[in-house]
C-alpha cells in the first residue's frame, strides 16, 4: 500500500499536532509557565484572584505559539518526520530517544 507522506488523518491534525504544539509552546514559555506556577503554589485558594497577571502573561505567550502559522508548519513538519521514521522503522520515537543499554 502506498501511503501518502503529506496526507494527515482527523486525529493526527486535531489531536498529535496540537499536542506537540502545547509541548513546545509551555518549552518556549517556560519562564512565564514558571511565574505561574510557583505564584499558585505560593497563593493557595487564592491563586485566582492573586495570579491573574501570571496567568495573562502566559495565555498571552502560549496563544502568540497556537495561532503562528509558522509554528504551526514546524510541528506539523516535526510530527511528518516522526511518523516517517516510524512507518520505516516501526519504532515509536518514545522508544528511539531511549538509550539503548549496552552489555560489557
Amino acid at each position: 500500500i502506498f501511503l501518502d507522506p503529506w496526507h494527515l488523518r482527523h486525529v493526527e491534525k486535531d489531536i498529535l499536532i496540537p499536542k506537540i504544539m502545547r509541548e513546545k509552546a509551555k518549552e518556549r514559555c517556560s519562564e512565564q509557565v514558571q511565574d505561574f506556577t510557583k505564584c499558585c503554589k505560593n497563593s493557595g485558594v487564592l491563586m485566582v484572584v492573586k495570579c491573574r497577571k501570571e496567568n495573562s502573561a502566559m495565555k498571552e505567550c502560549l496563544t502568540a505559539y497556537y495561532n503562528d502559522p509558522a509554528f504551526h508548519e514546524e510541528c506539523k513538519m516535526e510530527y511528518l518526520k516522526e511518523r516517517e521514521e516510524f512507518r520505516k522503522t516501526g519504532i515509536p520515537a518514545k522508544k528511539r530517544l531511549q538509550k539503548v543499554p549496552t552489555s560489557m
